[in-house]
C-alpha cells in the first residue's frame, strides 16, 4: 500500500473547502450580467413605446368620453377637434380646439375658446382605474365673462357645478376614494366682458390664471393681467393681481368668498384710457387696492386708491399732488349692487387734513347714472384749495394767498346740486399787501341759469331755457370805489362764466387781475388803452369753456361824470 505523505494529505483535503467559495463568485458576475440585461431591455422598451407608441395608439374612441366628462364637470356642452396622446415629459393628453359653450340664457359666443391644452395624467393613477390628471395648462384661451341686466353672470352655474363634485386637494400625496382636483393654469389668456350681448370695449389680456384646491371644497386662484381697450390706444397700463378663496355652498349666492387684489403702477393718462376710453389730461402713478369678504350674493368690500405725482398733463408745478382715499361698501347681488358706500379723502383716522366724505348706494353698476350719492365737507382751508388750485392750472399767481374756510354739502340725483360756502374769505396778494379785495363770504350754489337774453339777441335760433350748473353768487370785491364792486358767475360741465360790475381804481383792478388771470383777457381787451386811472366803472364778462382761453368778453368802462350817476 502507497504510504500518503501527511503534508500533501492536509493539502488535499484543505483544497475543497477552498475552491468553495471560488465556485459561488463565479454565479454572481452571471446574475449582475442577467439584470443589466433585463434594464436594458426595459429602457429599450420605453424608447421604442416612445418612439412608435403615440402612432400606434388611437385614442379617437376616447374623444367623446373626454369632451363629456369636461362638460359635466362645467355644466356646459363642450367640443373638441383633436385628441392626441403624449409621453415627454409626462404622460397626458393634448387637446386643440377646444370650445365651452354658452348658456344660451346669456348668449350664443363661447364662454371658453381654447386653441390647445394639455393635461398631464399623474403617474401613480395608471395603476388604478380611474385616471387622474395633475395639470391642465390652457394656451392662449379666450374668456368671455356675461353679466345681465338683472344682476345674473354667466360664471355662475359654472362656480356652483364645481362646488358639487366630490374632490381631494391638489397636492394630496397619495390617491382617495375622490380624485384629487388638479392644477388648472392659463397663460396668454384674454378676458372679454359683456353686458348682455353686447362686449364692451375693456378687458383683460396677458393674463396668467392658476386654480387649485388647497382643501376639500376650498377653491384658489391666482390671476395676473394687463387691462386694456380694444377702442383705444394704449400701451402701458399696470398690473392687475388678483388672489381669492372660494368655498362650496348649496346656492350660488352663498359661496364664502375672501379676495385681495391691486391695480399698480398704473400711470394716470393710461389709466384714464382704460377707464373712460380717453386721455382725461392728467400724469401721475395710480394705485388701486380691494378687499372682499363675505358671500358672493353679500360681501364686505374695502378699496383703498393712491396717487402719487399728480399734475395735469400740460404743464409741471412746482409742487405736485399726493393724495390717497379710503372707500368702505356692501356688495350685494353678486357685485351687481354697491350699498352703504362710504369714502374719505384722506382715509378715516389719517392724520393729515382735510377731510371729504362720501356716502351713497350705486344700485346698478352698469349705469352710474343711477347712483345716489352725497358729499361734504367740514371745513377746508382756502390755502388748500389754492395750492389744489395750482396743481390744476398753470396761471396761479406765486404771491396769492387766500384765507377763510370751505364748508358745505353736495348731493347727486342725475345732477349734482347743492351749497357751498367759503367764510371768512380773503384774497391778497404782494400788491395788496393786507388788504383782501374780497370781503365776507362767498357762496356757490347749483341753480338753473336763465338763458343770456344777450346770445339770444345774437342768434336767432331758439336757446335752451335753463343750464344746470352751480352759480356764484354775488361777492362783494373792495377795488376802491365808494361802494363795494360785485363778482358773480356760472360753472357748468361746458365751462364757466365770470361777471365782474361796479366802481374800480386801476391800481386795485390790475391787482384782482393778477390774482383771477380769468379776467385778465377780457378786461384787456373790453378797456381801452386810455380808460381812466381815477375812480370808474366797468361791467365785464368772461366765458371760458374747460381747457381753452377765455372767450366772448363783454364789456364797457365808464368814467364818473357829473350828468350820470355812477351805477352801483
Amino acid at each position: 500500500m502507497q504510504q500518503t505523505d501527511p503534508l500533501h494529505a492536509t493539502a488535499h483535503a484543505e483544497a475543497p473547502a477552498k475552491a468553495a467559495p471560488l465556485a459561488a463568485t463565479n454565479h454572481r458576475p452571471r446574475a449582475s450580467l442577467r439584470r443589466r440585461l433585463i434594464y436594458v431591455a426595459l429602457v429599450l422598451l420605453v424608447v421604442a413605446s416612445l418612439i412608435f407608441g403615440p402612432p400606434l395608439v388611437n385614442i379617437s374612441r376616447f374623444q367623446r368620453r373626454i369632451a363629456t366628462a369636461i362638460g359635466n364637470s362645467l355644466g356646459r356642452p363642450v367640443h373638441l377637434d383633436r385628441v392626441s396622446l403624449t409621453l415627454l415629459p409626462l404622460p397626458g393628453f393634448t387637446i386643440e380646439n377646444l370650445v365651452v359653450g354658452e348658456d344660451p340664457s346669456f348668449g350664443s359666443e363661447p364662454i371658453i375658446r381654447a386653441n390647445l391644452v394639455h393635461a398631464s395624467v399623474r403617474i401613480t393613477s395608471l395603476w388604478r382605474r380611474q385616471v387622474e390628471f395633475s395639470t391642465i395648462s390652457f394656451t392662449e384661451p379666450s374668456v368671455n365673462l356675461v353679466h345681465t341686466s338683472d344682476g345674473r353672470w354667466n360664471i355662475e352655474g359654472i362656480l356652483l357645478q364645481a362646488s358639487r363634485i366630490e374632490a381631494a386637494p391638489t397636492a394630496q400625496r397619495s390617491a382617495g376614494p375622490a380624485p384629487r382636483f388638479p392644477y388648472i393654469e392659463a397663460t396668454g389668456a384674454r378676458l372679454n366682458f359683456k353686458q348682455d350681448a353686447e362686449k364692451i370695449p375693456f378687458s383683460l389680456i396677458d393674463s396668467e390664471f392658476a386654480l387649485w384646491l388647497p382643501d376639500p371644497h376650498q377653491w384658489h386662484f391666482r390671476l395676473k393681467a394687463r387691462p386694456t381697450r380694444t377702442d383705444a390706444s394704449v400701451s402701458d397700463t399696470g398690473i392687475i393681481e388678483l388672489e381669492s378663496t372660494l368655498s362650496a355652498a348649496s346656492a350660488t349666492s352663498q359661496i364664502p368668498i375672501n379676495l385681495q387684489g391691486q391695480w399698480r403702477d398704473a400711470p394716470l393718462g393710461e389709466a384714464s384710457r382704460v377707464l373712460f376710453g380717453h386721455d382725461a389730461g392728467w400724469r401721475g402713478d395710480m394705485n388701486l387696492s380691494a378687499n372682499i369678504r363675505g358671500t358672493l350674493g353679500e360681501s364686505a368690500v374695502t378699496t383703498r386708491l393712491r396717487l402719487t405725482g399728480t399734475r395735469r398733463a400740460d404743464f409741471v408745478p412746482e409742487q405736485l399732488l399726493n393724495a390717497e382715499a379710503e372707500c368702505f361698501a356692501t356688495a350685494t347681488h353678486i357685485f351687481h349692487s354697491f350699498e352703504d358706500l362710504r369714502c374719505s379723502w384722506p382715509p378715516a383716522g389719517a392724520a393729515s387734513t382735510p377731510t371729504i366724505a362720501l356716502t351713497g348706494s350705486v344700485p346698478d353698476v352698469r349705469n352710474p347714472r343711477e347712483a345716489r350719492l352725497q358729499a361734504g365737507t367740514s371745513g377746508i382751508p382756502a390755502s388748500t384749495l389754492i395750492s389744489w388750485l395750482r396743481v390744476a392750472n398753470p396761471h396761479v399767481p406765486d404771491d396769492l394767498k387766500a384765507t377763510g374756510t370751505l364748508s358745505g354739502s353736495l348731493s347727486y340725483d342725475g345732477r349734482w346740486q347743492g351749497d357751498l360756502t367759503l367764510r371768512d374769505a380773503g384774497l391778497t396778494t404782494t400788491a395788496t399787501g393786507a388788504d383782501s379785495l374780497i370781503t365776507g363770504d362767498i357762496l356757490v350754489s347749483s341753480t338753473l341759469r336763465p338763458a343770456d337774453t344777450r346770445q339770444r339777441r345774437r342768434n336767432p335760433q331758439p336757446a335752451p331755457q335753463n343750464t344746470p350748473g352751480f352759480q356764484l353768487a354775488p361777492a362783494s370785491l373792495d377795488l376802491g370805489g365808494h361802494d363795494p364792486a360785485a363778482l358773480e358767475g356760472h360753472l357748468d360741465a361746458q365751462g364757466y362764466t365770470l361777471h365782474l360790475s361796479g366802481m374800480v381804481i386801476n391800481n386795485r383792478l390790475e391787482a384782482l387781475t393778477h390774482a383771477i388771470p380769468a379776467l385778465s383777457e377780457a378786461l384787456n381787451q373790453a378797456l381801452p388803452a386810455n380808460h381812466p386811472t381815477g375812480p370808474f366803472h366797468v361791467d365785464v364778462t368772461a366765458t371760458r369753456p374747460w381747457g381753452t382761453s377765455p372767450l366772448s368778453p363783454e364789456a364797457t368802462a365808464v368814467p364818473p361824470s357829473p350828468l350820470r350817476k355812477p351805477r352801483h
